[in-house]
């Protein structure tokens, strides 16, 4: 399903159990190509497999990949650009919401592009318990690599200035007005 800029869209993120895992109720896109869906969002409520929910404190900008099994959010904060990027299936869309399944393993940039990986621990745990096929386990281990890749290089969504150059570009969206889904 094809998404123009100034759509609005739900973002809707799976275990590989098929469980619900997290809800982001609306993000605007920004663009897409035929890789990539760019979208961004601020003050966002974001819904929990358990019922709760939250607000997002900053605004951001989220990379989402048809052929990478990662996704990637540039992170606006006063101190600089912080990204968090998830390894997780290239999405997909339907008439619902932009979906995709969340493999646990993260990792975390700062602005000066030092970065960790967070939750393995989480990602051993659920490997086994939802018996992950070997095939997928070395696919997510080496687009793991990919994404330190592209964070070293400082390639696409890394890019000095690209985060901020799609934020104004959601800003100019919001500011002249979206068109209403009924014109």
């Amino acid at each position: 399903m094809e998404q123009k800029p100034h759509d609005d869209i739900v973002v809707q993120s799976y275990k590989h159990d098929e469980s619900l895992h997290r809800i982001w109720e609306n993000a605007t896109v920004v663009s897409e190509d035929d890789s990539t869906l760019i979208i961004a969002n601020e003050r966002t409520k974001v819904i929990e497999s358990n019922g709760r929910f939250w607000y997002t404190r900053e605004p951001s900008v989220t990379w989402f990949f048809k052929a990478r099994w990662f996704n990637v959010i540039g992170i606006i904060r006063p101190s600089g650009i912080f990204y968090y990027c998830n390894i997780a299936s290239p999405y997909v869309v339907d008439s619902e919401a932009l979906k995709y399944i969340d493999y646990d393993l993260d990792v975390k940039v700062s602005p000066d592009y030092s970065y960790v990986t967070l939750d393995r621990k989480e990602y051993n745990k659920h490997k086994v318990k939802m018996d992950y096929p070997p095939k997928l386990k070395r696919i997510l281990e080496r687009e793991l690599e990919t994404l330190k890749a592209m964070i070293d290089k400082r390639q696409g969504p890394f890019e000095p200035g690209v985060v901020e150059a799609y934020y104004r570009a959601y800003r100019d969206i919001i500011d002249q007005g979206k068109p209403s889904n009924n014109e």
